[in-house]
């Protein structure tokens, strides 16, 4: 989330992207940083252990949020 307002400050549009897990930690943070509005996408969670094949299964469920956040 750090990444994302900093991009944002500086005039380059961003969204940070997590996994479903952390939903109210990124907006938790968001609020810290002073950007309660910043763009977040979240892929299905776990992450951590997930195959390369199940990790472009989630990316790709997430590609059309990612296009419309960033336009």
């Amino acid at each position: 989330m750090h990444d994302t307002v900093w991009f944002e400050i500086q005039g380059k549009p961003s969204v940070s992207i997590a996994s479903t897990e952390f939903v109210d930690a990124a907006a938790t943070q968001a609020q810290a940083l002073g950007m309660k509005d910043a763009r977040c996408v979240f892929v299905a969670h776990p992450i951590q252990d997930a195959t390369d094949v199940e990790m472009n299964a989630k990316a790709e469920a997430i590609i059309d949020q990612l296009v419309e956040a960033l336009t």
